[in-house]
């Protein structure tokens, strides 16, 4: 069968639908007003997952009937169209925003790395080995964390053509729209199991890894096998409301965090069903095929990767305002249509050097130049091109760095004058052995008193100023053996691999129960125990348990109250550049606006976890539950500060030095003593 180029190009025009690209339109708006404000829209980030449906659609659409030669025709050719859609934007986005990272970051190192992975694809799997939250605000500060997706895709596409080709489907073959679903749908159910499985016990995994984003893709290439192979199905779809799906979607990105796994299925089945059922005469049709809905959703490629920067620029410098709104929105819209206009359209649609391996070449020598300048800017160049004032204060390093002209930045573990010291202690990568459980472990002044094994993550370490106190009063012992991003959990089903965590977990509680004697005492907390909800009671029963066979005390800190934002933007930078800085005019004053949410909220959010360990703490006598947030929270509202003291360095919740040493020090201290835990 042979097909010369325009009737190529008509047939690809033949099976264009505008209605998919109103559909993108929608996905990409919604994306953009959750990174806006999600209080807004707390679920639009749910519109990546419909991206990822329609690019299975898509992606199969234009593969169905397209003619190929061979095998090295069919891979070379979608290698081709894959490069000059993506490439091109992205590199121009990622060589900009380098530079204009670097210009207002002293320190842009993540993003920088982040940029390049993003280049080959692999910037999800940096993100993750970086063990990143998405939803932490700490995240907002790169300016290249939205490029996972752009990771998972890519990887999807190594993938599929392999199973398009082989199954015969690209080959056209008798069976090969059969076999294909048949191999796809197989491997949909095991992804599906897989991003089940892992979410609870490792969210990022589940996440950032292709693997566990399949299934939503195929999702979209199974929904288009299905309509072309039985149209009974597509007709029974028709059937079902367009407008009524679309309702149900936006009433789904209302949901809370806790519902994000039965959010992401419902938006993925029910985006399937409203690429079925929106034709022609019904009223999200004539929405979706409006002009300009249409335009939005052809640069909606270049509108999400430029959004991102804006934001995070901003985040970076005058930060993210009811008055600042309109200008960022007119910036993103004007970049990403110069973007469409200039680079995307012309070299995607453009012969680039009549043959593909030219093409190929170029592509992958573009990649190759850009990531030498991106190493530039980190390793000759790296704070040349700061627009900012150079720090002189090396917190840990210098003495002058005290607490008084850094009150935010994060001390811990440091107990004076002890081998508790933070570079030793604090650990960010492997996992804890026993060697740094004994380097850091102070014995008790005398025998006879109590040892406090700190056990949890970073904000657990973040109360070291009180365990300082502690021993200074009562001459305890202390053993930090706590890690960053690694919650206590003796069930070993955290596992975070890129922290170690199940190793860590399995190597303290076997120290804890080894070195711990009777009286002595595991003060530990959960970062985020919605995270885990699948398994967090048995977890902390298990811990209960533990303590009891030594007959030892458990300390267990209710959740810490927590802001996406003190003040949208300029706030998150506050601990790590306090300098006053042309570009961040409000950027000391807003380190100390006042910020707040209602006690209610935090309640709702954490019914199910402070019921857990109310009646866990009821059911054992040597389990005590501290209600952090009944000091940190008042009758109406959780508040940011307490008596004009902010009481966090962070806006993820790390307790603030002032407040560890000024508060919690007296307050755990009366608590101690009233539960005769300590003499």
């Amino acid at each position: 069968m042979s097909i010369n180029i325009k009737e190529k190009d008509l047939f690809i025009k033949s099976c264009y639908r505008p209605e998919i690209d109103g559909l993108r339109a929608f996905a990409v708006v919604a994306v953009i007003i959750n990174h806006f404000n999600k209080d807004i829209l707390p679920g639009g980030y749910l519109g990546v997952d419909i991206f990822f449906v329609i690019s299975g659609f898509v992606i199969t659409s234009s593969l169905y009937q397209r003619p190929s030669k061979n095998f090295r025709d069919f891979i070379s050719g979608f290698y081709e169209r894959r490069i000059k859609r993506l490439v091109p934007a992205l590199s121009v986005f990622v060589l900009i925003t380098s530079i204009a990272i670097c210009l207002f970051n002293p320190q842009p190192i993540t993003s920088l790395i982040t940029g390049l992975t993003s280049l080959f694809g692999l910037s999800n799997l940096y993100l993750l080995k970086q063990s990143t939250d998405y939803f932490a605000q700490t995240t907002e500060l790169n300016v290249f964390t939205h490029t996972w997706s752009l990771g998972v895709e890519e990887q999807f596409y190594i993938l599929f053509p392999f199973l398009i080709w082989f199954s015969g489907f690209g080959r056209q073959t008798k069976n090969g729209a059969r076999n294909l679903f048949l191999i796809v749908l197989g491997l949909t159910i095991a992804s599906l199991i897989g991003f089940l499985y892992l979410y609870p016990i490792n969210q990022s995994a589940a996440y950032f890894l292709m693997p566990t984003r399949f299934w939503e893709m195929a999702a979209g290439c199974l929904i288009f096998i299905g309509f072309q192979k039985r149209k009974t199905i597509e007709q029974i779809l028709e059937k079902v409301p367009p407008i009524f799906v679309l309702t149900l979607i936006v009433g789904i990105m209302y949901l809370p965090m806790s519902w994000a796994t039965t959010s992401t299925i419902a938006v993925v089945i029910l985006t399937s069903v409203l690429i079925a059922s929106v034709k022609k005469g019904t009223t999200a049709y004539t929405f979706f095929t409006n002009p300009k809905v249409i335009y939005i959703g052809l640069i909606s490629y270049s509108l999400y990767l430029w959004h991102w920067g804006v934001l995070s620029i901003s985040r970076w410098t005058i930060g993210i305002h009811w008055w600042s709104v309109p200008f960022q929105v007119a910036l993103m819209l004007g970049l990403a249509i110069a973007s469409y206009q200039y680079i995307e359209t012309p070299l995607r649609k453009g012969n680039w050097f009549g043959k593909r391996w030219k093409t190929l070449v170029v592509g992958g020598g573009v990649l190759l130049t850009l990531s030498g300048a991106l190493y530039t800017l980190s390793q000759p160049l790296k704070g040349r091109i700061y627009l900012g004032k150079k720090s002189k204060c090396k917190p840990y390093q210098d003495k002058t760095c005290t607490s008084a002209n850094h009150p935010h930045r994060a001390v811990t573990p440091f107990i004076k004058g002890t081998k508790i010291q933070r570079k030793k202690c604090f650990m960010y990568r492997g996992p804890i052995t026993d060697e740094v459980m004994d380097l850091c472990t102070i014995k008790p002044k005398v025998k006879t008193l109590p040892t406090i094994f700190v056990a949890g993550s970073s904000y657990a370490h973040h109360f070291s100023p009180v365990f300082e106190d502690l021993r200074n009063e009562f001459g305890i012992g202390i053993s930090m053996i706590s890690k960053a991003a690694c919650d206590l959990d003796p069930l070993l089903r955290i596992r975070n691999d890129s922290f170690s965590c199940k190793d860590s977990n399995k190597n303290r509680i076997s120290y804890i129960k080894k070195n711990a004697k009777e009286g002595d005492i595991l003060f530990t907390l959960a970062t985020s125990p919605l995270k885990f909800d699948k398994f967090f009671k048995k977890s902390v029963v298990k811990t209960a348990k533990i303590a009891r066979n030594k007959n030892i005390n458990v300390v267990y800190l209710t959740p810490i109250p927590r802001w996406e934002r003190l003040k949208p933007g300029i706030s998150s930078t506050c601990g790590r550049n306090p300098e006053i800085e042309w570009f961040r005019p409000l950027g000391n004053k807003d380190c100390g606006l006042y910020s707040e949410i209602n006690r209610k909220v935090y309640n709702e959010t954490n019914k199910e976890t402070l019921k857990t360990l109310k009646k866990i703490d009821q059911s054992f006598p040597n389990f005590h539950v501290y209600p952090i947030h009944e000091f940190l929270c008042d009758s109406a509202k959780c508040p940011s500060h307490k008596n004009s003291i902010r009481l966090y360095r962070d806006n993820s919740g790390h307790i603030s030095l002032y407040a560890a040493k000024q508060y919690f020090s007296s307050e755990i201290r009366s608590f101690l003593i009233q539960r005769k835990l300590i003499q």
